[in-house]
């Protein structure tokens, strides 16, 4: 007869668990509000804050602060030049954001900053214009007038991005109105959300580089690391925020200090990762990838539906295959080829003749945003973890042999892909 768990062990299961569900919010969705769709996620956070508090302060150096309304965990990357994650754009279409839109976003914060409670986004526009004639902007090449369309669509995707995250709620309006020349739109700024936005150590006004890598470093940099215990915490903070944040965490990219660390604190850092978030380490010759049995801790997917997501599995298949980096040219020849075979199961605008270099880019770019390719001059050069996506030699079978378990005959995501169409 079995004997069932004493009420003190399940309290510590169901606190473990809602711990658990807090700090996987906390990751998807670092800015979390008392309303709206993360509502459930914010109560949870709130009720486990002290915990939370504690773990990300020791682990990552990610400040958590939560009131009545906000839970802000000012997340800052392992990797500060890393481009492959963007903003994007909160609607189906989820384009990327462009230099310009950034931009436009940092002028509309400083606006919505200086503003009052309300404000129309015709309004937000003309301080926006104003603003961007400062002449340190306009040394730089940054000019809008936002007479054009175009400049209208990219302050409107600024918009629908602070309405995701909460900075701007509609009150009347719409911004396809507004783009079209047609209408306004009314908001209203929610300020305390406004003001925990900003994730940095320092005042971007007190930063003095001017080269953008120097001043991204002094916006995070810590206190002066003048003694060995605070150079092991910041170490400690750095590989704890790549196995957090990025695909794969290579050896090959770390320096021989933070090297040496993670060889002799492997097992404590990835054990302390799994504890809290129920991330499991796969570890390799190469490096270590955090997997997420439950697939809902990434905002970028190695796609198998649509005809985007069989190019990328079969370029994918293509570069695990390479010896070295591979030009853009040979990519976009190969989607020729590939185009052939499997050109019927594409889409018409697929295969028309021309795009072969935009589905290049979209299939490289995903690949680089999952650690799988780095982006080279002119293309890309395969990274370990992408062999997982070669192909291996054909194996002919003798009559009667089943196919099941002999080497050679399991089928990669592209091949199935391509059976299934």
């Amino acid at each position: 007869m079995t004997t069932p768990p004493a009420p003190a062990e399940v309290l510590e299961g169901q606190r473990a668990a809602e711990l658990r569900k807090a700090a996987r919010a906390l990751l998807k969705q670092p800015l979390l509000l008392a309303h709206g769709q993360h509502a459930d996620a914010f109560r949870l956070v709130r009720r486990h804050a002290a915990e939370l508090r504690e773990w990300f302060d020791r682990n990552t150096g990610w400040p958590l602060h939560v009131d009545a309304e906000t839970a802000r965990l000012r997340k800052i990357p392992g990797v500060l030049h890393d481009s492959t994650h963007p903003a994007r754009e909160a609607t189906r279409a989820a384009a990327p954001f462009t230099r310009r839109r950034y931009v436009l976003l940092c002028l509309a914060l400083a606006a919505l900053e200086r503003g009052e409670s309300q404000i129309a986004l015709g309004r937000l526009a003309d301080q926006v214009v104003l603003d961007a004639t400062d002449p340190g902007l306009v040394a730089s090449g940054i000019h809008f007038t936002l007479d054009r369309r175009d400049e209208r669509l990219d302050l409107a995707a600024v918009v629908r991005l602070l309405l995701g995250l909460g900075v701007l709620r509609r009150v009347a309006g719409d911004e396809d109105a507004y783009v079209n020349g047609a209408g306004d739109v009314l908001y209203d700024v929610e300020r305390r959300v406004l003001a925990g936005l900003l994730a940095t150590r320092r005042g971007p006004s007190t930063v003095q580089a001017e080269a953008t890598a120097d001043r991204l470093a002094q916006l995070v940099a810590e206190t002066a690391l003048d003694s060995e215990e605070l150079r092991f915490r910041a170490m400690r903070h750095a590989l704890t925020r790549r196995l957090l944040d990025d695909p794969v965490l290579y050896y090959d990219e770390l320096s021989d200090a933070e090297l040496g660390y993670l060889t002799r604190q492997r097992g404590f850092l990835t054990a302390r990762v799994a504890e809290l978030t129920g991330l499991v380490p796969e570890i390799r010759a190469e490096g270590i990838a955090m997997v997420d049995p439950e697939d809902d801790l990434t905002d970028v997917r190695m796609p198998e539906q649509g005809t985007h997501g069989h190019i990328t599995l079969l370029l994918a298949e293509y570069l695990a295959r390479a010896a070295g980096p591979v030009t853009t040219h040979q990519l976009t020849q190969r989607v020729r080829e590939l185009a052939l075979v499997h050109g019927t199961f594409w889409s018409k605008a697929a295969r028309e003749a021309g795009t072969e270099a935009e589905l290049v880019e979209q299939a490289v770019a995903r690949l680089a945003a999952l650690g799988l390719v780095s982006r080279t001059a002119d293309g890309a050069e395969p990274r370990p973890a992408l062999a997982r996506y070669a192909v291996g030699e054909p194996v002919v079978l003798e009559p009667g042999t089943p196919p099941a378990g002999t080497p050679g005959s399991a089928r990669t995501p592209a091949q199935r892909k391509a059976g299934q169409a």
